[in-house]
């Protein structure tokens, strides 16, 4: 049996592109990157040529009847990944349009050939390729000729080691027919689509050969930096949530994070449990956010940074929520907080995800606050608030696994025929549930807050009063004496007479 052959893979230069191709570009491969009209395949293919060409590997981008290098390059030089220092020395552009004009693929093929032996390529970009497909429609043997074309460019790139892509405009539907596909080593498959007043940008790895890409379709933005892919992460549904086996788990119990307020700390059992999940769930004005802010603040005070991602609130407001104003914005300033204020209507989980495990590492966070998931679902683009909640699944694990203890916001109406803690159905994501609560009691509004859940853990069960003051959430006393604070109606307990039985008891026994 032949020893294997180790294939060299390449770096992109597209950030997030090498983790959803397997772990780079293999070396000398053969590939296509597709799409509709406006997808970006062309500033790709440019992004990935300008990182790989240098010195010892140049380029040559093959223009194809599609835009003439100098249109192109007006437009391609506002990235910063252009590098005019590289064109004509690492970097060469051939325009063929009038051989594929004039010309039948044959001829095509050669005056690539004879450009490739000229300037010795170890990256080689025809674009758009689908105008050498609808050249060779003119023959009769059309999807023969086609085929036959297409398996000599590839053996002959090949053969002269280079790395190859054919840029071109098609439909996934043609996929199935077209003998390009069947060709190509690996397929790159760009999409755009308009939601309401959204515009989303997916990229697909429909195949890499020798490699285990990434599945599934990942959202990807193009900014003056050029093209940026945000993978889609794949949860194990047996990974736990503290990223460590259970066994491990029962054998040493998780750290205790406190919240900063001591009665609190006491209703959840000592604080909340290092890599947990936490659901806040209250009505709007209840506190929430302030609750958070204090968890953040108090993880701050004892060298925990955290980070907090805001869709509602505007990150200066947080420095004027309760005492410590002065305080919150100095542990911004000194990178003990990082706020994430991330620009709305038409964002991604996996972008989000991207930008808040790129602030983790920045700042070597323990605690996240995401406030809340309401301004969430609504900050993203419609096609993403349809799988919500699968969405948020992923992220819910994705940090926790990193061993993040995280804090999620989310906003109710008081409802007092049912007891709902989340609007989007994803209470159960959670390994803890926070509630806050308005009651009316001897005639004014009276914010109540209760420990729901805390996963293996015991905790109290109590109802507890409590204020918001200049010093922030000051914890009141538990409502015992009081029956029915969740149904609307609350009623004093009846107080027991002497002999044990209450006035109320006492009274239907008469």
């Amino acid at each position: 049996m032949p020893d294997r052959v180790a294939i060299r893979r390449l770096p992109t230069g597209v950030p997030g592109l090498d983790e959803i191709l397997g772990g780079g570009l293999p070396e000398f491969s053969f590939n296509l990157i597709a799409g509709a009209p406006g997808a970006g395949k062309t500033t790709l293919a440019q992004q990935i040529m300008f990182t790989l060409s240098g010195r010892d590997r140049r380029a040559l981008y093959i223009t194809v009847a599609g835009e003439p290098p100098l249109k192109m390059l007006r437009y391609q030089q506002q990235f910063t990944y252009f590098d005019p220092t590289r064109v004509n020395e690492s970097v060469r552009y051939v325009n063929l349009s009038q051989d594929v004009v004039g010309g039948g693929l044959e001829q095509l093929l050669g005056r690539i050939v004879q450009e490739v032996e000229a300037t010795s390529p170890g990256v080689v970009i025809v674009d758009s390729f689908r105008s050498v497909a609808q050249a060779a429609e003119r023959a009769d043997n059309a999807a023969l000729d086609l085929q036959h074309f297409v398996q000599q460019l590839a053996v002959r790139l090949t053969g002269w080691e280079a790395t190859t892509f054919l840029v071109g405009e098609y439909l996934p539907a043609e996929a199935e027919q077209n003998p390009v596909f069947t060709v190509a080593d690996g397929l790159l498959w760009l999409f755009q689509s308009l939601d309401r007043n959204s515009m989303v940008r997916k990229m697909q790895v429909m195949k890499m050969r020798g490699q285990a890409p990434i599945p599934g379709l990942h959202t990807f933005r193009i900014t003056n930096d050029g093209v940026q892919v945000f993978p889609r992460v794949i949860v194990d549904p047996q990974e736990k949530s503290s990223g460590t086996s259970s066994k491990k788990q029962k054998q040493a119990p998780p750290n205790r994070l406190s919240v900063g307020i001591k009665r609190l700390d006491e209703m959840l059992g000592g604080g909340i449990p290092a890599g947990h999940s936490v659901l806040l769930a209250g009505p709007s004005g209840s506190g929430k956010s302030v609750l958070a802010t204090n968890f953040i603040m108090e993880g701050a005070r004892h060298d925990e940074p955290g980070i907090i991602a805001v869709f509602e609130k505007r990150p200066n407001e947080y420095s004027q929520t309760g005492q410590g104003g002065r305080e919150f914005e100095d542990m911004v300033r000194d990178r003990k907080v990082g706020i994430i204020h991330t620009r709305p209507l038409d964002l991604s989980i996996d972008e989000t995800l991207h930008e808040v495990v790129t602030a983790i590492h920045a700042l070597k966070a323990r605690r996240v606050v995401i406030d809340s998931l309401s301004g969430f679902e609504l900050a993203l683009a419609p096609t993403f608030r349809e799988d919500f909640r699968e969405s948020l699944y992923r992220m819910v694990a994705v940090l926790t696994g990193m061993g993040i203890t995280l804090m999620l916001t989310a906003e109710l109406e008081d409802s007092y025929v049912d007891l709902r803690f989340s609007p989007h159905g994803t209470a159960f994501l959670t390994d803890a549930i926070i509630m806050q609560r308005y009651v009316e009691l001897k005639g004014q509004f009276q914010r109540v807050m209760a420990v729901v859940k805390v996963r293996g853990s015991a905790h109290s069960k109590e109802l507890r009063a409590f204020e918001i003051t200049e010093e922030g959430i000051v914890m009141g006393e538990t409502l015992g004496s009081y029956e029915g604070l969740l149904t609307g109606n609350p009623v004093a307990r009846a107080k027991a007479e002497p002999g044990g039985a209450s006035r109320k008891t006492r009274r239907k026994t008469r």
